[in-house]
């Protein structure tokens, strides 16, 4: 299906999703402190994935380290990250909303859009909630909204488990006081360039001169953030299926790696884990990124188009090898690595033979 513009745009979020998903399975686990991230080990190097409710309250938050967090919430039940059971659960949730007849457009786990061509979406809101909870015993809030910024932002006013409605007619009281990093997109360091310019909260978004806003973000994004603080945004919800455009592998070791040999040979590795997700999708690859973190919170991202869109394994270790060489500094430990390819995409390049990734996998 084409993506189609609906007069409602509802938001579906799945109330503290993967901690939910965990207490199903562990029923004595209502209502306590919960945390899900890494191998469930607050003593190794990972970070929290979700929190439950009992455990945001003593101030877990998401991508914390498990170990700030075990000090925090020192009784808490550490659990290990299940992607694939997330995943299973997840589609069962999409799956009945589709079955109310609307058009889905999954964001991730744990939210996605849903069109509304109806005359009472706060009903279809109500209908979509009681779905999900017969079918998964999971609860979800719902925010609607005449676009998509607006229906995503309304969700955090109906958590948990409650629907809110966030237009144009309500914005400016709703929203326009607020500071401009509450704004779905607007992040910490976005925020403090605003602030820079006098521009604290939404409603001095919404007024800023668009040449100023030009001027400190570029043509797009300055624009896109003035139309973001008048809380504008496309209708639109697609359900057209997720192409990907790359795989990607990370490891945070739990001990340093201190010798080049050792970083090498945990490229290596890394890169045959991409590739063997790479031959999965039967699409070459076009460009690699490095990703490395130093000891103790060091990061350098970089990436390099390959000589030649390839199926092959040995140029893409070679283009990996190269970066690594180039980057990596001697001395330092290192305590994550990672590498991503990315892939031609399906309409792209429709000369290249797309057969799966040889070699070393």
């Amino acid at each position: 299906m084409m993506a189609r513009a609906f007069p409602w745009v509802l938001h579906v979020d799945l109330d503290q999703f993967i901690a939910a998903v965990e207490v199903l399975r562990r029923p004595e686990l209502a209502g306590r402190e919960v945390v899900v991230g890494g191998r469930g080990d607050p003593t190794e190097r990972a970070v929290v994935s979700t929190a439950s409710y009992p455990a945001r309250e003593r101030g877990v938050r998401s991508g914390m380290p498990l170990r700030v967090a075990l000090r925090k919430a020192p009784d808490a039940v550490f659990l290990p990250v299940d992607g694939p059971h997330y995943l299973e659960v997840s589609a069962e949730v999409f799956a009945a909303v589709r079955e109310l007849g609307r058009v889905v457009e999954v964001l991730g786990w744990d939210e996605g859009f849903v069109g509304g061509d109806v005359a009472e979406p706060e009903e279809l809101a109500r209908a979509i909630q009681a779905a999900v909870l017969e079918r998964t015993r999971l609860h979800c809030s719902v925010g609607v909204g005449d676009n998509r910024v607006r229906a995503k932002i309304a969700t955090d006013f109906g958590k948990p488990q409650g629907v809110y409605r966030l237009t144009a007619e309500n914005w400016a009281e709703v929203m326009g006081h607020r500071a401009t990093v509450e704004l779905w997109g607007v992040g910490s360091r976005v925020s403090a360039r605003l602030a820079a310019h006098g521009i604290h909260t939404v409603s001095e978004l919404a007024a800023a001169d668009e040449a100023l806003l030009v001027g400190e973000f570029g043509p797009r994004m300055g624009t896109w953030y003035g139309s973001l603080g008048r809380g504008e945004g496309s209708a639109e919800v697609d359900d057209t299926p997720s192409v990907a455009r790359g795989h990607s592998r990370e490891t945070t070791y739990q001990s340093n790696l201190v010798s080049s040999e050792e970083v090498r040979e945990a490229v290596r590795v890394l890169t045959d884990q991409v590739l063997e997700d790479v031959r999965r999708e039967g699409r070459p690859v076009v460009r690699i990124g490095l990703k490395i973190r130093y000891a103790p919170f060091f990061t350098v991202n970089r990436s390099r188009k390959l000589p030649a869109t390839t199926s092959e394994a040995a140029p893409v270790h070679e283009v990996v090898q190269a970066l690594l060489a180039d980057h990596l500094e001697e001395g330092r430990e290192v305590r994550l690595l990672g590498v991503r390819a990315e892939m031609t995409m399906p309409d792209e390049g429709d000369d290249v033979e797309r057969t799966p990734v040889r070699g070393r996998v």
